[in-house]
């Protein structure tokens, strides 16, 4: 596994680095990492790290399945959106008490 920055506990979902290609707004490709997946009471999520610039903002998707495969969605709707931030940032504030 190669490294990266952030505290390996039972949230992180570092057992397997899972890796993929996103492409920005400018067509530039970001090699991202999977750090982190959590659950809410409607779905779960992913947070991905840019694999060569592991202090920039990470990015939260929603994972949805069909049949047996998951595929990562954006969130569109603020209000999903607002739920999802807030929950993320209870879990980094939580990871932070700890260290």
């Amino acid at each position: 596994m190669s490294g990266h920055d952030h505290e390996h506990d039972e949230h992180c979902g570092c057992e397997e680095e899972q890796t993929f290609i996103l492409t920005d707004e400018q067509g530039v490709d970001h090699e991202m990492i999977m750090v982190l997946t959590f659950d809410t009471e409607d779905a779960t999520y992913a947070v991905l790290l840019d694999k060569n610039d592991p202090e920039a903002d990470g990015l939260i998707f929603r994972i949805e399945e069909e049949n047996d495969e998951a595929y990562l969605v954006g969130i569109e709707d603020d209000e999903e959106w607002n739920k999802v931030a807030a929950i993320y940032n209870e879990i980094v504030a939580s990871e932070r008490e700890e260290a």
